[in-house]
């Protein structure tokens, strides 16, 4: 049995642009593993050392993400292997297609009964993969988990919910998105980079995979429209009663 996290070679937002159209400027960003992602492989690997299995990387991406550094990069956090689509014109595919993608290497990775993914990517943030992934492999999804517990098909599952958290059995297979803070992650040294660079890592071509054929087109694109500012100033020593009163005029407060 395998414990799978499906993660993403995501380029960084704060290294992009954006021009007067809104069109995102993307070709400055850097590319790593995404900001939430190592949450979700150190609770694999916590997981997996404790149940004496493998941790395999899952990951659909352009051609960057099967390159030495972005191996390197994600293995060294603690996977095993990893199994990668890496073509370029994934860049232009939908979250369902991914998705789609995401199943077929679960699939091909042998005896699997838990996909663990970050709790949003870095560059879209859409939190919306895990449970597409779910749909398709027909296992149900959890989010904003905060731990989780069990093996051989049965899971703890414990989950942030409205005024705390609550914990779920579940037996079978199943996808979990884990919360930020559901383990402290461990900056990888040298000698985990060292040997992440000797660790399998298998490109299964998109040929090979049952695709979703769903299309998205963007119609338009437009920034929000800049709210009218009153520029009001007050002053006195009655400032802030002025200050409330307009805010109440304004149904502010």
């Amino acid at each position: 049995m395998s414990i799978l996290v499906a993660y993403k070679y995501a380029a960084n937002p704060q290294d992009a642009s954006v021009d007067a159209s809104g069109v995102v400027d993307w070709s400055r960003a850097k590319a790593a593993i995404s900001e939430y992602d190592p949450v979700a492989v150190q609770v694999g690997r916590d997981l997996a050392d404790s149940l004496g299995t493998e941790l395999v990387g899952i990951s659909v991406g352009s051609c960057a993400v099967s390159s030495s550094m972005a191996k390197k990069g994600a293995l060294s956090r603690g996977m095993d292997r990893a199994l990668v689509v890496a073509e370029d014109e994934t860049a232009t595919w939908n979250a369902t297609r991914v998705a789609s993608a995401l199943a077929g290497l679960v699939a091909k990775a042998g005896d699997v009964s838990l996909v663990l993914a970050g709790d949003s990517s870095v560059d879209e943030s859409a939190k919306i993969v895990p449970t597409l992934l779910a749909g398709f492999l027909g296992w149900p999804c959890f989010q904003e988990v905060t731990a989780v517990t069990g093996g051989d098909g049965q899971w703890s599952i414990t989950q942030s919910v409205a005024g705390g958290t609550r914990t779920v059995s579940i037996t079978g297979p199943v996808v979990v998105a884990v919360a930020t803070d559901a383990a402290p992650v461990k900056v990888p040294g040298m000698k985990d980079i060292l040997a992440a660079g000797k660790k399998p890592l298998e490109v299964v071509p998109a040929a090979d995979l049952d695709l979703a054929e769903v299309t998205l087109e963007t119609t338009g694109r437009a920034k929000p429209v800049a709210e009218t500012r009153r520029n009001e100033v007050f002053s006195g020593d009655d400032a802030p009663a002025q200050l409330v009163q307009a805010l109440r005029n304004a149904g502010a407060l």
